[in-house]
């Protein structure tokens, strides 16, 4: 009898020690992998961990073509677009891509990204939470028409001066990524 609730209580002491361990190990979508992403809400999203080695490369040899929009507020007025445009935002992240040497390639990556202004008259956002942030920024990194890594990001200043920070935290997190 004394062994049976010996065995009982070993596994329940064994069965509650890896549901401990498995929690402050899990990694999810909110992890935050480098410093930078801790400043604001930031999510990435890794597609293809194969090819990340080859689109960073991409991206430091000046291979890559950049798409961008800006989505202004519709329903509050604007802030943004009295600070900010897409030239001044495409001046901006080349600024903060680092550029190694050039090198000529008949692959060229996609850096698509668009900043949203967060429209706080919306009645749609879910919560009040939904309105503490000025925007965000959306980046995807596309190798022949499909996404390898993408990442999101907020800014939380209203005329859109903390955006570059977020772009550098954005280009920093891919550069970091292990490819395999």
């Amino acid at each position: 009898m004394n062994k049976l609730l010996l065995t009982f209580i070993i596994a329940i002491a064994l069965f509650f020690a890896y549901g401990i361990f498995t929690n402050l190990n899990k990694t999810t979508i909110k992890s935050k992998r480098i410093e930078c992403q801790n400043k604001t809400v930031t999510f990435e999203s890794i597609y293809n961990k194969k090819k990340i080695s080859e689109v960073q490369k991409l991206l430091l040899s000046n291979n890559f073509i950049i798409q961008s929009e800006i989505n202004y507020s519709t329903l509050m007025p604007t802030v943004l677009k009295e600070y900010f445009d897409i030239k001044k935002a495409d001046e901006l992240l080349m600024k903060n891509i680092p550029q190694k040497e050039k090198i000529k390639s008949d692959k060229k990556l996609i850096v698509d990204y668009y900043i949203y202004e967060n429209d706080k008259e919306d009645t749609n956002k879910k919560n009040a939470k939904a309105k503490l942030y000025a925007g965000y920024l959306l980046f995807e990194f596309k190798l022949d028409d499909k996404i390898i890594y993408k990442i999101q990001s907020d800014y939380m200043k209203q005329d859109g001066s903390d955006i570059e920070d977020r772009m550098k935290c954005i280009i920093k997190s891919f550069l970091t990524i292990k490819g395999e």
